[in-house]
């Protein structure tokens, strides 16, 4: 690598770390103050808050990466422009796919970033994130379990529970549901304990009976049972270890998806395998659109006033390739067959560079010619 290559790379790695911890920050305060709402309002810690905001970090970070790319590339060459430092290259001889050559380097470190990301640290982040949430609201629940306080956990519905001994056993159970707008469902028991399952926790009622009064014909039946379950996802939110969440599945189990791995998550076989070739996709959409952002301010001549118009010109071609990006998910996600899509929007954005690169190249030839 020559002494130019690592000068220009230096300064494209400086300004991208200086744009990613901004626009994480930016989108990090966003996310965390709902979170932070939330959890606090479930009576959850601060180390809680800190644990589940860090968690997120990863699938934040991967978000902001092309666009910081982007950035940093597109203000290393304005300001390059304005020192004049590449009318030197260039009259040097260098042409502008020589000079893009050090962008090309820092497109590729960025999308190795991006890589470690995508198919390492936010499958594992998003799994160790989805336990965490199953075990806060496991604690949730126990909580609102208090004895001697009428609690209505939800709208129409209300949950008494006399006392709660020492083994866990609660006692003398009454809870009403009221939710349905043609019935009306009451349940007393004269024990009960609370079960924790895969699919959520549980409310297991013994030896007691239940009453529901229809509202068209006030008609009132009385059931007595000796142990029922009632589902406490309905109060408290679903839990989600019953089913599989394809965020938390490994690159290679998204490529070699089949029907039962479909069913498990609850999504279509088109959408695993198109995710999993998304993987392996979408890192290059960080150096297209580092290469989009050098070789659209390479255009035009030297002015002292900056290149704003080259900078929006390469922020609309940014934003094509983004929407290119998410036509081909519309598309790629109806056929399995499809996922060769995935890689419509890197390879647009890569040659819309090559293409503004040579016109640039063609710009610059006469006032080379005419020097």
């Amino acid at each position: 690598m020559s002494r130019f290559d690592r000068y220009l790379l230096s300064q494209f790695l400086m300004l991208f770390g200086f744009f990613a911890l901004i626009l994480v920050a930016v989108y990090w305060v966003n996310r965390a103050v709902s979170l932070f709402d939330r959890l606090i309002g479930d009576g959850q810690s601060a180390l809680v808050f800190l644990e589940m905001t860090a968690l997120t970090l990863p699938n934040v970070i991967r978000m902001v990466l092309p666009v910081a790319a982007f950035a940093a590339s597109a203000y290393v060459t304005n300001r390059l422009s304005r020192e004049s430092e590449l009318v030197v290259m260039q009259a040097t001889g260098f042409s502008s796919f020589r000079l893009a050559r050090p962008v090309l380097y820092f497109g590729l470190i960025v999308a190795m970033i991006m890589m470690v990301l995508v198919n390492v640290l936010v499958p594992a982040s998003r799994q160790a994130l989805s336990e965490r949430q199953a075990a806060i609201t496991e604690n949730v629940t126990s909580r609102m379990l208090r004895p001697g306080v009428f609690q209505f956990p939800v709208e129409g519905i209300t949950l008494y529970i006399r006392d709660i001994t020492e083994t866990g056993e609660l006692r003398d159970i009454y809870l009403a549901d009221a939710r349905n707008p043609e019935a009306r469902t009451s349940y007393t028991s004269k024990r009960g304990y609370l079960s924790k399952n895969v699919s959520g926790p549980k409310l297991v009622l013994v030896d007691g009976m239940a009453q529901t009064l229809s509202h068209q014909g006030m008609r009132l039946a009385v059931t007595h049972f000796a142990d029922f379950t009632y589902d406490l996802d309905s109060l408290f939110g679903p839990g989600d270890g019953a089913r599989r969440d394809d965020g938390t599945l490994s690159t290679w189990e998204l490529l070699t998806a089949d029907q039962a791995l479909a069913s498990e998550t609850g999504r279509s076989l088109s959408l695993l395998i198109w995710e999993g070739h998304n993987r392996l996709a979408q890192p290059f959409l960080a150096t297209a659109a580092a290469l989009i952002g050098f070789s659209a301010l390479l255009i035009g001549a030297f002015s002292r006033f900056g290149l704003w118009r080259q900078l929006l010109g390469g922020s609309v071609g940014l934003v094509l390739v983004q929407m290119i990006a998410n036509g081909a998910e519309s598309i790629g996600i109806r056929d399995a067959r499809l996922w060769p899509l995935v890689w419509a929007a890197p390879l647009t954005g890569l040659a819309l560079s090559a293409v503004l690169l040579w016109w640039s190249q063609r710009e610059t030839r006469p006032r080379r010619a005419a020097a």
